[in-house]
């Protein structure tokens, strides 16, 4: 299945470390999948939306 990627909104436009992920697959399955920017044929993580949710949580604490 393709996916839409979406960059994450903390990563930088320099290459520097990104995440991806899939945010119609997660709506439509209930699973969000994640991948590293860089390697785009790489592997995935799929994660439960609780589990993303808490991700972006830490991510946004560690930016303050």
């Amino acid at each position: 299945m393709t996916h839409t990627w979406v960059k994450s909104s903390y990563s930088s436009q320099d290459g520097g470390n990104c995440l991806e992920w899939a945010p119609t697959h997660a709506k439509v399955h209930g699973i969000v999948p994640i991948r590293d920017s860089k390697r785009p044929t790489g592997p995935t993580l799929a994660v439960s939306p609780e589990a993303w949710q808490r991700l972006v949580e830490v991510a946004r604490r560690a930016d303050a």
